[in-house]
C-alpha cells in the first residue's frame, strides 16, 4: 500500500498530496513527512521548520513567500477545522506566472498542498478553532520575507467569501503590493 498518494495541479510544482491513514477504533495514523516517499515524487526538502497557526472563522493570513537568498517552500495540512489554501506562482518565465491554485483543505481529510519556492501562500479559514501546521524547506527570514495583496484583482483568486461571516485580515497583511508591485527574484526551471 502507498503511503502518499501524489496530483498533480495546473501549476508545475505544486503537489497536492493525500497521506494513507491507518484507522481503526482508537483514531487514525498518518505520515505527515517521509524524506524516502517523498523523493519518489521529486519532493526532496529539507524541511527545516514546523510552523503551527490557529485561527478564527474568516481570517485571511497571506499571501507570503521568502525571496532569495533564503526561499521557503512549505507543505501544509489543516489537521482541525477547514481552510481555503492558495499558491501563486511568482516563478519568472513560468508558463503560469501570476496564476493561483487552491483547494479546500480539512482536519478530516488528511490532504495537503505543497508549494515550492517561488510561490505565494496564503489562505482563508472557513471554521472556528482552525489549525494549519506547515513543513518548511527555509527557516523564516524577515530581512527575505516578502507578501502579495491578497486580495490583488489582477491575481482574480476565488475566494469562498459567501462561506464566512467577516473576514478578518492583518493590518500588516492589508498593506502589501500587488502582483504588479511585488518583488520577487525566482526563475522558473522546468
Amino acid at each position: 500500500m502507498e503511503k502518499f498518494k501524489v496530483a498533480k495541479t495546473p501549476l508545475p510544482g505544486l503537489l497536492a498530496i493525500e497521506p494513507h491513514a491507518f484507522a481503526d477504533e482508537r483514531g487514525f495514523f498518518l505520515e505527515f513527512l517521509n524524506r524516502d516517499e517523498f523523493a519518489r515524487f521529486g519532493l526532496t526538502g529539507p524541511f527545516v521548520q514546523l510552523n503551527q497557526s490557529r485561527s478564527q472563522q474568516g481570517v485571511v493570513r497571506g499571501l507570503h513567500y521568502q525571496i532569495n537568498p533564503a526561499p521557503m517552500g512549505k507543505l501544509v495540512k489543516c489537521t482541525r477545522g477547514k481552510i481555503f489554501d492558495v499558491g501563486v506562482d511568482l516563478r519568472k518565465g513560468s508558463p503560469t506566472f501570476g496564476q493561483w491554485y487552491g483547494e479546500t483543505l480539512a482536519g478530516e481529510s488528511h490532504r495537503m498542498l505543497y508549494l515550492p519556492p517561488g510561490f505565494a501562500h496564503g489562505f482563508l479559514c472557513l471554521a472556528d478553532d482552525t489549525d494549519v501546521i506547515y513543513a518548511c524547506t527555509g527557516v523564516y527570514s524577515p530581512a527575505d520575507e516578502r507578501a502579495l495583496l491578497w486580495n490583488d484583482p489582477a491575481l482574480g483568486i476565488k475566494w469562498p467569501l459567501d462561506q464566512v461571516a467577516r473576514t478578518i485580515i492583518s493590518a500588516k497583511d492589508q498593506r502589501h503590493p500587488r502582483l504588479a508591485d511585488a518583488e520577487t527574484n525566482f526563475v522558473y526551471q522546468p
